[in-house]
């Protein structure tokens, strides 16, 4: 019995977190958002030459190189790091592009508009990240003393007792600006008290142990 390809096994799990199909690269700014999602989130693989629904396209590798140069480079901020494996599967080239989880979060990606958005990786989409999700990156760094004050005790508690609470909720409920309450959401975050689950449609938290 002949054993598949490890690639053509990791094609078939299908796109994922860590898994992300491209036929081609047309947009370095389209595949920097990709590059960065993955670098936000916990790393993953872009292949290159693969259609969306797995089958083999090909491509001509000197052309997506420089492609994945440029994206890395000039439409990421700060770079993102990335190594190449060059694989030839069913007579075709394709571009195994791994992308590690960034040390330097939160990364930018320059936008058609030339505006920078931070992008993560959510099932097998890129997201927009939230204004809180990208806040709770930049504090990552930060050495802060933190504690719990009435307000956060009380903003923890009624994330406790709800399913999934959402900044507006949490604004109504308490009487408190956005800003505000984004502050006490990242410093909950960093107390790993809670945690942030984004989605296409909205981001919502709900304590550490749910």
């Amino acid at each position: 019995m002949v054993s598949k390809h490890p690639i053509k096994q990791l094609i078939e799990a299908g796109e994922g977190l860590k898994l992300d199909f491209k036929q081609l690269i047309q947009n370095p700014r389209k595949i920097a958002k990709s590059m960065v999602s993955f670098a936000n989130t916990e790393g993953g693989v872009l292949l290159i030459g693969v259609r969306d629904n797995g089958s083999i396209a090909g491509i001509k590798s000197e052309e997506e190189v420089h492609m994945l140069e440029l994206a890395a480079s000039f439409h990421c901020k700060p770079e993102v790091t990335y190594r190449i494996q060059e694989i030839s599967i069913e007579g075709k080239t394709i571009l195994n592009v791994y992308i590690p989880k960034g040390k330097d979060k939160p990364y930018y990606a320059r936008g058609e508009d030339d505006k920078w958005w931070v992008y993560v990786r959510v099932n097998d989409k890129c997201i927009l990240a939230s204004k809180t999700t990208v806040d709770f990156m930049r504090s990552q760094d930060k050495a802060t003393q933190l504690s719990l004050g009435k307000l956060e005790q009380g903003i923890l508690r009624f994330i406790a007792e709800n399913e999934k609470t959402t900044l507006p909720e949490i604004c109504k409920q308490f009487n408190l600006g956005k800003r505000r309450s984004s502050r006490i959401l990242v410093d909950l975050m960093k107390l790993q008290a809670i945690r942030s689950h984004t989605t296409e449609k909205a981001e919502f938290y709900t304590t550490a142990f749910s």
